[in-house]
């Protein structure tokens, strides 16, 4: 008898225990949610991360820098990504950071190498839907290639970034190369990357463009 006395007391107390912090808990794992989202996740290729040069040395960190983290600045860009690849590469990236916003910032790659609108559209449009599934916010940054590609071409790849924003009626983040191709000294020998000196700017430019986007005060 007094086991089960003793069980029942326990149990009780369990309860009683259990029901008085419960809402503490939830209220708990709420705030470690909220800010945990509190993320830029920047999911980009050799453009914004840091091609020759030092990853911190990179627009994004220097934006991250620059806003002290509030939010934070995550630079999930690789040099070489294609559409397709970021793609892969996003599912693990936004269960590990649980971003609320994603800049994506890719298609350049698939268009130097000839890749047909379509399935750069394709791609495109897929991350889009999976970063919303994610309930994050999609930023799509426009991208554009080189005159010599051809008019056609070009044209048809640049249409591919204002079509969808207006689709999934998402921003359309300008495409901070534009600026800097003005400036000879901005850019490597390649003629392709921007070089460290052009960091600071690409990161003034594009905290300018942002902060609306992503509630920066």
């Amino acid at each position: 008898m007094l086991s089960l006395t003793y069980g029942l007391t326990k149990t009780m107390n369990f309860n009683n225990v259990f029901r008085w912090h419960f809402p503490f808990l939830l209220l708990l794992l709420v705030f470690a949610r909220s800010v945990s989202a509190d993320t830029l996740l920047v999911l980009g290729d050799s453009l914004s991360a840091g091609y020759r040069m030092s990853a911190t040395a990179a627009w994004p960190s220097l934006l991250n820098e620059k806003w002290q983290k509030k939010p934070a600045v995550v630079n999930a860009s690789i040099s070489g990504d294609t559409a397709t690849q970021g793609l892969a590469r996003l599912p693990s990236l936004l269960k590990q950071h649980r971003p609320q916003w994603v800049l994506i910032e890719l298609g350049g790659n698939d268009g130097l190498r000839g890749f047909s609108p379509q399935q750069i559209e394709q791609d495109l449009r897929k991350i889009i839907t999976t970063v919303k599934a994610a309930d994050a916010k999609p930023l799509l940054m426009q991208v554009r290639l080189p005159a010599n590609y051809g008019r056609r071409y070009t044209e048809a790849f640049s249409g591919i970034y204002p079509a969808l924003a207006k689709e999934y009626a998402i921003p359309l983040v300008p495409f901070f190369m534009e600026q800097v191709y003005l400036k000879p000294e901005w850019m490597q020998q390649d003629g392709i990357h921007p070089n460290p000196a052009a960091q600071p700017f690409i990161s003034g430019l594009m905290a300018q463009e942002l902060a609306p986007l992503v509630k920066h005060e």
